[in-house]
């Protein structure tokens, strides 16, 4: 760990994960002055064996099954860097990730930011084509969330002051608590800006919850959305005269 206050600090969630050494080394390989590893075990029974080669350079945190939105709390109410960012415990970060992230959002001056990714298999093989956003303005991009997340939490970085100044993620919600997040931040003027570069890779698998709960996380995420449209709406109306200015 480096010495004084680190710059970023990188929050995994994990619960009997056998990625979860993937992802470690993934954040450890990241050449990021004053990075500080939390990875948050929320209630594992089995799997945790795989964090002991990395037991003297992370922080490894317990508390009891609460789900994502708990243990990611936890992890950045912990947290010490200026920035923080999530990693699920089955994904990996690209080298470079922290760096160019940090950069964009000092040059750009976001308080929080999201990039392109690309998929990969359970084998951890990449497909063949990155998932990039093609919104033609911030407008668009506001009014893309009145019906899907294009946010793929695992790319979002944040700097921890605003995750302090919206009260963390909602710990009710099991599968929607990122788009929750992104909607808030955007809505408190603080909309995620984006960095059109391919910095994470997101695993699909058989065991990821979004899949083997896809009907209730479906639904969780329509009485997310539900609850946003009038605010959301109101946005789109008071900034309809600006579209098409860009990000």
């Amino acid at each position: 760990m480096n010495e004084g206050r680190p710059k970023v600090t990188a929050v995994i969630p994990f619960y009997n994960d056998p990625y979860i050494a993937e992802a470690v080394e993934s954040v450890l390989a990241q050449r990021c002055e004053g990075l500080e590893v939390i990875v948050v075990d929320d209630g594992s029974t089995s799997e945790a064996w795989r964090l002991a080669p990395f037991q003297n350079r992370i922080h490894v945190l317990g508390k009891a099954n609460g789900g994502t939105a708990s243990a990611l709390n936890h992890g950045f109410r912990m947290a010490k860097g200026e920035y923080v960012a999530w990693l699920s415990s089955d994904d990996r970060w690209l080298p470079g990730k922290l760096a160019r992230q940090i950069e964009h959002m000092e040059r750009t001056g976001s308080a929080i930011s999201h990039t392109a990714f690309r998929l990969i298999d359970a084998a951890g093989v990449p497909g063949k084509k990155p998932v990039r956003l093609a919104f033609e303005s911030r407008y668009d991009f506001y009014r893309s969330l009145l019906r899907a997340n294009a946010i793929n939490g695992c790319t979002v970085m944040m700097r921890r002051s605003l995750f302090e100044q919206l009260g963390g993620f909602d710990e009710r919600a099991t599968y929607a608590h990122d788009y929750d997040m992104w909607v808030r931040a955007t809505l408190a003027g603080y909309p995620p800006s984006y960095l059109n570069e391919v910095l994470t890779e997101y695993r699909q698998h058989e065991r990821m919850g979004t899949i083997r709960h896809r009907d209730e996380a479906e639904a969780e995420f329509r009485a997310t959305a539900a609850r946003y449209r009038g605010s959301l709406s109101r946005l789109l109306t008071a900034l309809r005269p600006t579209a098409g200015k860009g990000r």
